[in-house]
């Protein structure tokens, strides 16, 4: 099967994809010869500031299973995973139902072939739902009828923006996105969120990063310091060893450990809002 017979009704494989690249870097096959040049090229950016894109991309990945563990053992059984992108090993709802049985999953994502293969993959799955939504309007995903049909709204859920809120150039809409997340959260709610770290990043690194994923996403990339990120969970109690590199983050690290905050890459944190 050639790559024109995968492509989905709608789909211009010409224009790389976020979801796509992404899915390059975890070494996955649902991705075309658009999204591999794209994603090269990031890598090369990577490579001259001392990061390998593929490993941050893992490590990013390997977060997400042990915040999901946590969280599933902790007794969450509900999860919203906003900008999930394509389906590969370890998925929320593998993860989740594996430490905490009759856990439901909703997967939400803007991308029109995140959504074929998402909905092809869960057919079967009663407990796992994939639904088309915007980021950039938390209440219209939280208010949409088939998340209150599949989801107890009134009881605890942890919403999850894992490496998706750097697409969000704007910082005044980052934080407002965030805000209205963490209100809408129910006491013993979470959030886990990881983005886009600027470290030591040079404005030529960053104008290059820009021009590779202006055409996959509106406004391009965001790289945020760390004071910008950790603002995300305001009001929030953080757990584990705080905001750190995602390859450093687990439960039971040390949050007074020596974190490398210097490189740019990805960091992550997990935070609960307060109350029983």
């Amino acid at each position: 099967m050639t790559e024109a017979d995968r492509v989905p009704a709608g789909i211009n494989p010409s224009v790389p994809s976020v979801a796509r690249m992404y899915d390059y870097y975890l070494g996955g096959r649902d991705n075309f010869a658009s999204d591999r040049e794209a994603a090269e090229k990031m890598i090369e950016i990577g490579r001259q500031m001392g990061n390998d894109a593929r490993q941050i991309a893992l490590a990013n990945r390997g977060f997400l299973g042990r915040a999901v563990r946590m969280l599933a053992e902790a007794g969450v059984r509900q999860f919203i995973d906003i900008g999930a992108g394509l389906p590969t090993q370890d998925n929320v709802h593998q993860v989740a139902r594996r430490h905490g049985p009759g856990s439901r999953v909703v997967y939400v994502d803007n991308d029109p072939i995140v959504l074929v293969h998402a909905r092809a993959l869960l057919a079967r799955d009663l407990d796992v739902i994939a639904l088309a939504g915007d980021l950039k309007d938390p209440d219209a995903i939280l208010d949409d009828p088939q998340v209150a049909e599949h989801l107890d709204l009134s009881q605890p859920y942890a919403v999850l923006l894992v490496a998706v809120l750097h697409f969000i150039p704007d910082d005044s809409e980052a934080r407002r996105i965030v805000e209205r997340v963490r209100e809408r959260l129910r006491p013993g709610g979470y959030l886990v969120l990881s983005h886009l770290y600027a470290g030591n990043a040079t404005d030529n690194d960053a104008a290059a990063s820009q021009q590779v994923y202006s055409s996959t996403a509106p406004g391009g990339l965001a790289r945020r310091g760390f004071d910008e990120i950790a603002g995300y969970f305001d009001g929030l109690d953080l757990l584990g060893p705080g905001i750190v590199p995602v390859a450093d983050w687990a439960p039971d690290a040390s949050a007074d450990g020596s974190y490398d905050l210097i490189r740019p890459g990805i960091v992550a944190g997990v935070g609960r809002v307060r109350g029983s």
